[in-house]
C-alpha cells in the first residue's frame, strides 16, 4: 500500500469531516509517496483522481443527511433503507431495468466524462403493493443514499397556492444533497387535467415538468404512482425510465413468501398453495406468510404448513376484496 497507516486514517477522518482542503492534501500526500516508492503509474492514477474530483461541481458531493431541516423538515421524511437488490421479487425484465439504473448510478462519474448522464429520472406505476416503494428503498440501500420521501397528495393540500414554490425548495435541495428523492402518490400531480383543468393544478404540474427537466443526475428523482391511466400523457416522455409493476403471477408469487418465511417454508406444496394467492399484491403475500410464521412460532412447530398458509391467504383475499 502506497500510504501509511497514519495517512489512511487521515483521509477517513477528513473525508468524515466533510473537510475538502485536508481530503486533498493527503491523497496529494499517498500520491507523492507512491512516486518515492516508485509506483510511478499508480501515483499518476491518483494526481488524475484527484484533479479531476476537484474539478467536479460541489454539488456532486453529498453528504448524507439524518434528517431535513428547516422547511424541508416539513416537506420530507428521510430514511436509511436497509433492502437490497436480492429483496426485490419480480420479473426479470422489471428487475433487469432496475440494475441498469444501479450500474449506471454506480458509473455516472465515468459516463459524464464522456458527455452521458446515468438513468435518474424514474416513474414507477402499478397497483398498490407491487414493490414501487420497495424499489426507491433498494436504490438507496443499493447506492448508498438516504431516501427523502414526500408525499405529494399531502403536500398540495397542506400548501395550497404554495405548492410550487414547495417543489422548487424540493428540486434545490436535490441539486444540493445527493439522495434518492421519491415523490409517493404521484398522481395527485400528475392526473391529466384536460377538460374540468383547473388552474392551479396546471400550474403545479408545469412548474414540476420544469424541474424535473433541468433536474441534474447529482440525486434520483423517482415518481410513484397507482394509476397511470389517468396521468397526463405529457410526463411519460419527461422520464428517463418508466417501470411497469403488475400483480405477481404464481412464480412469483411462491418466490415472494418463500422468501420471506425462509426455513420455515421447507416442506410447503407450493402448487397447492399457489391457488389461494391469485390477485394479492407483492405486500399482501408478505402479509400473508408473516400471519402464517407467527401461528407457527407461537404454537411451537418447526414450520409452516400448507394448510396454514393457504389459510392466511384467504384470510388476506376476503380482507382486501
Amino acid at each position: 500500500m502506497a500510504g501509511s497507516g497514519d495517512h489512511i486514517k487521515a483521509l477517513v477522518r477528513s473525508h468524515a469531516s466533510g473537510d475538502d482542503a485536508s481530503f486533498y492534501a493527503v491523497a496529494t500526500q499517498i500520491a507523492a509517496q507512491a512516486a518515492r516508492r516508485g509506483h510511478a503509474r499508480l501515483a499518476s492514477e491518483l494526481k488524475q483522481t484527484i484533479e479531476a474530483s476537484r474539478r467536479e461541481p460541489v454539488t456532486r458531493r453529498a453528504t448524507p443527511i439524518a434528517r431535513p431541516k428547516g422547511e424541508l423538515a416539513d416537506l420530507l421524511t428521510a430514511s436509511f433503507p436497509k433492502e437490497g437488490i436480492r429483496d426485490l421479487v419480480g420479473p426479470e425484465d422489471l428487475l433487469g431495468l432496475v440494475r441498469e439504473v444501479i450500474a449506471e448510478q454506480r458509473q455516472r462519474n465515468l459516463l459524464m466524462q464522456k458527455g452521458f448522464a446515468p438513468i435518474h429520472r424514474l416513474l414507477l406505476e402499478g397497483p398498490p403493493g407491487t414493490g414501487k416503494t420497495l424499489t426507491a428503498q433498494v436504490l438507496a440501500h443499493e447506492l448508498s443514499l438516504p431516501l427523502l420521501t414526500v408525499r405529494l397528495d399531502s403536500l398540495m393540500s397542506k400548501y395550497l397556492g404554495e405548492t410550487a414554490s414547495k417543489l422548487r425548495l424540493l428540486f434545490d435541495a436535490a441539486a444540493e444533497q445527493r439522495a434518492v428523492y421519491l415523490f409517493d402518490e404521484f398522481d395527485a400531480l400528475g392526473g391529466d387535467r384536460t377538460g374540468n383543468d383547473v388552474g392551479e393544478a396546471r400550474r403545479i404540474l408545469n412548474s414540476f415538468l420544469v424541474f424535473l427537466e433541468q433536474a441534474n443526475s447529482q440525486s434520483i428523482i423517482v415518481a410513484a404512482t397507482n394509476h397511470r391511466a389517468i396521468l397526463d400523457h405529457a410526463l411519460f416522455r419527461r422520464f428517463d425510465m418508466v417501470i411497469a409493476y403488475r400483480l405477481p403471477d404464481s412464480k412469483a408469487a411462491t418466490a415472494v413468501m418463500r422468501a420471506r418465511l425462509g426455513p420455515l417454508a421447507k416442506g410447503i406444496r407450493w402448487a397447492v398453495v399457489t391457488k389461494h394467492a391469485a390477485g394479492l399484491s407483492h405486500a399482501d403475500l408478505v402479509k400473508a406468510a408473516e400471519t402464517a410464521a407467527k401461528q407457527a412460532v407461537m404454537r411451537h412447530e418447526p414450520l409452516v404448513t400448507a394448510d396454514a398458509l393457504s389459510a392466511a391467504l384467504d384470510a388476506r383475499v376476503a380482507s382486501v376484496g
